[in-house]
């Protein structure tokens, strides 16, 4: 993104610290990466959006609201990501419903989420829901990030051994991805984490 940085530290603004000293320093750093001569267009990501102090988002909003600049700096072109586990089940549900119809994985859109994402995100609990990004509709989309299935966590696999540098037989995958822990309990469909445990858990598999 033409050499943006990206900002990705929730580790920095826990929702029990005191909330001016760090949405100020939240502001600025929002206000130093647009500002950039080289930054065409800047992406910020907040992980773990659900914990954050909803004063803290709400800190962000005046960055994503309709105005053309803020204190003389236009912000039109920044990209704000909020990543959060709001709204997993549902997305679980969707899926398992799709598969009880015979329908893919991939036949899923975003008009058979999108409804019940955003109105899980605006019951739940924590700061994200009590935002005034949410009251005052300043988010454009939720997007699910879809559970893996058996293949997907294959796919994982081979991506931390190329990591590495080893190109594993179909049989180490095949013993990676049983290792993992599968949801419901009785279909066992979908891996009950993501791809970020496969990397640690290659290693109880390399010669």
């Amino acid at each position: 993104m033409n050499g943006c940085e990206i900002l990705s530290d929730t580790s920095s603004y826990p929702g029990d610290i005191s909330f001016a000293g760090p949405a100020e320093y939240g502001c600025a750093i929002l206000s130093d990466t647009v500002c950039r001569a080289s930054c065409q267009q800047a992406l910020f990501i907040f992980d773990e959006a659900e914990k954050l102090h909803p004063g803290l988002i709400d800190a962000v909003k005046p960055y994503m609201d309709h105005y053309d600049n803020v204190d003389g700096v236009s912000y039109r072109r920044a990209i704000f990501l909020f990543l959060s586990n709001i709204g997993g089940v549902a997305i679980n549900d969707v899926t398992l419903d799709f598969w009880h119809s015979g329908q893919n994985r991939e036949d899923i859109g975003m008009e058979d989420l999108e409804h019940r994402l955003r109105s899980e995100a605006v019951d739940s609990q924590g700061g994200f829901a009590q935002s005034e990004l949410m009251s005052g509709h300043l988010i454009d989309f939720f997007v699910p990030f879809l559970p893996l299935e058996y293949r997907h966590v294959k796919q994982c696999a081979r991506d931390a051994y190329a990591a590495r540098g080893q190109r594993p037989s179909e049989a180490t995958l095949d013993e990676v991805a049983k290792a993992m822990m599968y949801v419901p309990k009785e279909e066992k469909l979908f891996s009950a984490q993501g791809c970020k445990s496969i990397p640690q858990r290659i290693n109880f598999f390399l010669p």
